[in-house]
């Protein structure tokens, strides 16, 4: 399995920068490579620096970090494209490479922290480092700056795609309530049906929405102050601000091993930290649940974003253990962990995208939480599970979460010899 999952990366390498897979998505994604460059940097530290450094290459200059980077501009396979984001109404994107018009889970800081305490005896990995750190700085500056109007440490998104779980049910209510006038809807024609099957990807409803939200960010230049005021999607993701505040203690570990001034960092993390628990821990579930700023409500769903705030550092003992003994009841209910979505729930799918199958990268950061809380055998089973799920029906971006329909499967869900899986595979094996 090892070895494989090093020929996959491989094999989706494109001297520069990873592909999540063939096909599906052949550009350069933010979370992702982040995730894979955690994998190579367990074997390959050159080619997990590079990946990084070619992520930043699409930087804008008010801090904003895409989450597609187009290196390529003639490869036709993939919507929306470069064309349709039109990332260049804003004067401060690249024109080369030319990139989405939005952002996705902060994932750079912690992944920083993470690659310098395995090589921090290792002089050229100290100096790449080095120069990274501030732009990811400039990065959480710009999620601060222009994402969190309120001055609360919680940022928001205003599109599904920003927070990597595109068709969550936890988005269906806000989604829902956005009037399309299908009269200036452009028409466009999904790209991902055509390759992967529609019954595990998002609904075409679903992509008016997503279409629509792009138009509106694109018509106020994707400046995130204006959007706020305007954008019916207005959501504080606890998972996007969970990983945030993880990546912020990375960058404040990291400042003091180069010596540099941590104040600003610091004063972001102690409000954030301070609001995250008011905000957004429900007492009825028993869990971390994202909040709806366009009707101030918490959205009252049990989904896998709210157990990364173990990751993050930021539960209660008390709160850790709800999310734990939930956990433990999905397991023993014959569940693979961790299911995207509330088991319990009718709107649970386990083979639709994130409406209830288990997702690699997150059994990452599930996992690396839970032994944060000192649950370090659940932690176990949060890894075995994903290896059992590779080991049996391949390299797979998601998988089946329900364990008696897993036994009829032969293969996983959405794109195959994918990267984050591989990358996953490769810590949980030899870290």
């Amino acid at each position: 399995m090892l070895e494989q999952a090093k020929a996959i990366i491989e094999q989706n390498w494109r001297g520069g920068f990873t592909i999540p897979t063939s096909r599906l998505y052949p550009f350069q994604w933010m979370w992702d490579s982040g995730f894979v460059a955690l994998g190579t940097s367990l074997y390959d530290i050159e080619k997990s620096l590079t990946e990084i450094q070619s992520m930043f290459s699409g930087q804008w200059e008010n801090g904003m970090l895409p989450h597609i980077l187009f290196h390529s501009e003639t490869e036709k396979t993939y919507f929306p494209n470069f064309d349709f984001w039109n990332s260049q109404v804003n004067s401060g994107a690249p024109n080369k490479p030319k990139s989405s018009g939005i952002t996705q889970p902060a994932v750079f800081g912690f992944v920083l922290e993470e690659i310098f305490n395995k090589h921090h005896d290792d002089p050229k990995v100290f100096e790449a480092i080095k120069a990274l750190y501030p732009k990811v700085v400039k990065y959480h500056r710009f999620l601060y700056n222009y994402r969190d109007p309120w001055n609360e440490g919680l940022f928001f998104i205003y599109h599904p795609w920003e927070s990597g779980r595109d068709n969550s049910p936890i988005w269906d209510e806000s989604l829902n309530r956005i009037e399309i006038d299908f009269d200036r809807l452009p028409s466009y024609t999904r790209r991902d049906i055509q390759i992967a099957d529609a019954s595990e990807r998002p609904t075409k409803d679903q992509y008016d929405r997503y279409v629509y939200l792009m138009e509106l960010g694109k018509s106020y230049d994707y400046e995130g102050k204006e959007i706020a005021e305007q954008s019916p999607f207005l959501i504080q993701d606890c998972m996007m601000n969970a990983i945030l505040i993880r990546s912020n203690e990375g960058l404040i570990n990291l400042g003091s091993q180069f010596g540099y001034d941590t104040e600003e960092i610091e004063a972001w993390q102690k409000t954030s930290r301070t609001n995250f628990s008011k905000k957004f821990w429900s007492d009825d579930l028993g869990t971390f649940v994202s909040y709806d700023a366009r009707i101030n409500k918490q959205i009252l769903h049990k989904e896998i974003g709210g157990y990364v705030a173990l990751f993050a550092n930021v539960a209660s003992k008390e709160q850790a253990k709800s999310i734990a003994e939930e956990l433990e009841s999905i397991k023993n209910r014959g569940y693979f962990l961790c299911p995207s979505f509330d088991i319990d729930s009718p709107l649970f799918d386990s083979k639709r995208y994130w409406r209830g199958p288990v997702w690699p990268q997150m059994n990452w950061m599930i996992s690396k939480g839970l032994d944060n809380y000192g649950y370090s055998d659940l932690a176990k089973t949060v890894k075995e599970d994903l290896i059992t799920l590779v080991s049996k029906l391949g390299f797979y971006e998601y998988f089946e979460s329900n364990k008696s329909d897993v036994e009829h499967l032969e293969s996983g869900y959405g794109g195959g010899n994918f990267s984050w899986t591989a990358s996953t595979i490769v810590h949980f094996l030899t870290d």
